[in-house]
């Protein structure tokens, strides 16, 4: 459904660190740029996603409600994206790393916050 997300950062280097340990939990490649425009670019087969300075020169803040939720392979990457995201400067938030039951079945999840405070996620469904 998406090809791209990008979130505002306001210290590209320290969101770009984290990012890499994140998503590198994730299997992903480390984030390549800067672009052009200073942003970094983390891609895959199901789409990208990218941080940057926001175009029109204000401050990057989070979107209140707003989740991104990355892929795992498995409920082992959950916890590893969990790990190395704190590790890289992230904040833990919510509950634990760990399963949860709702209307679209069982999945492992984790959530934190970069260090611009965008909300993000590793789910892993268990039917992947």
């Amino acid at each position: 459904m998406f090809t791209h997300v990008t979130v505002g950062a306001n210290d590209i280097e320290a969101s770009r660190r984290f990012y890499d340990a994140a998503l590198g939990a994730l299997g992903v490649e480390p984030g390549q740029g800067p672009d052009p425009k200073g942003r970094y670019w983390w891609r895959t087969r199901m789409g990208a996603f990218a941080i940057g300075a926001p175009i029109d020169g204000e401050p990057a803040c989070h979107a209140n409600g707003g989740t991104i939720g990355f892929h795992a392979k498995t409920s082992e990457m959950v916890q590893a994206f969990h790990d190395a995201g704190v590790a890289a400067g992230g904040r833990a938030i919510e509950d634990p790393p760990g399963e949860r039951k709702g209307p679209f079945g069982p999945m492992i999840l984790a959530y934190l916050r970069d260090p611009s405070g965008n909300k993000i996620c590793a789910m892993h469904r268990k039917t992947d």
